[in-house]
């Protein structure tokens, strides 16, 4: 088996606060509280958040946690606790999935459930056969009322291309499991450069890249040719162990952005449909949702992420549903 280790992708911590109560800026810019009501929050879908664990004590995310298991020697190797020893996996939990509460935070799908999956230690590295275990226990997972997993988040990565970790995400995209992972930040704040991290630059994952809140290329972004989209990854506010909040920067704050949008839209677009969609389907349903900023597609891929994109640019230029091509906004969105 692969003996080299996996870590968390790097990120910074800017501030932690003890309590807060509002609406990330990150949620609301890409539009997130538009479709709560039409997708009822993202009830029902359960997102595999691969990472550091989750406090499960937190008070906006206790009522969101469905299940979790250890795959690391933290704890003894007990597989039953699977408490966050470092704080990146509560963040990224909090911007999926964080209660719409009246208090602390809210995440993009406030009513999703999240399954915690601790591949990672409370240094934020661990094997690839934990993540590669984690990532086929997601596949075969069910909950008590036979949920399935839906999505995947991972904010981590890796410079080598291991073939046994490609092979275990293309089995979650064959059951029909969206793979959201962090683009890296590695990047050198050269767009013509490129910069990659394992499984950020598989074709098979929803790769995401980072942007500030005034739409400016984070300089630490990866770039390549693998790149899906972008999302808010600078100073992005979300839930913090011991019941605090923090703002934290990286990719790894962008990727939950779309892992949340993406359950929101299983919901939204299936609802639409009156059917089951296919990963490709809902795959296609967020990249009608993006709008180009301008930057090379190695650095932006389609856009950034509004998820209400689709029906403001219907109601604008009163047309029907296929908008993808037409969006060439001399503003940068909408504006």
């Amino acid at each position: 088996m692969v003996q080299n280790q996996v870590k968390l992708i790097p990120y910074t911590i800017q501030s932690v606060f003890e309590n807060t109560n509002e609406t990330p800026v990150g949620v609301q810019l890409v539009q997130a509280p538009a479709l709560w009501k039409e997708s009822n929050q993202g009830e029902g879908v359960v997102v595999a958040v691969i990472d550091t664990g989750i406090d499960t004590n937190h008070q906006d995310l206790k009522d969101r946690i469905i299940g979790g298991r250890n795959f690391t020697s933290d704890y003894q190797g007990n597989p039953d606790i699977f408490e966050d020893n470092n704080g990146h996996g509560t963040h990224v939990s909090g911007t999926i999935a964080a209660s719409l509460n009246q208090q602390g935070v809210a995440g993009v799908a406030p009513k999703a459930q999240i399954l915690s999956l601790k591949a990672l230690t409370g240094e934020g590295a661990g094997d690839y056969e934990w993540i590669i275990e984690a990532i086929n226990y997601a596949v075969d997972w069910s909950g008590p009322n036979d949920e399935r997993v839906r999505v995947i988040c991972m904010s981590l990565g890796g410079p080598t291309d291991v073939p046994e970790l490609h092979y275990a995400i293309q089995k979650a995209i064959q059951h029909e499991i969206s793979v959201v992972v962090a683009a890296g930040n590695e990047g050198d704040g050269y767009e013509e450069t490129y910069e990659y991290a394992y499984p950020g630059a598989y074709n098979e994952v929803i790769s995401v890249g980072a942007v500030s809140v005034d739409l400016s290329l984070a300089p630490f972004t990866n770039t390549h040719d693998e790149i899906d989209l972008v999302a808010p990854g600078v100073e992005v506010l979300s839930t913090y162990p011991d019941n605090k909040y923090a703002k934290l920067s990286g990719t790894s704050m962008a990727a939950p952005h779309v892992a949340g949008a993406l359950a929101l839209l299983v919901n939204f677009s299936e609802k639409e449909f009156n059917r089951p969609l296919t990963e490709t389907e809902i795959y296609a349903q967020l990249i009608r949702r993006t709008v180009p900023l301008g930057f090379r597609k190695s650095s932006e891929g389609n856009g950034l992420l509004m998820l209400n994109l689709v029906d403001e640019l219907k109601e604008r230029f009163k047309l029907e549903a296929g908008v993808t091509g037409l969006v060439s906004l001399e503003t940068k969105f909408l504006g």
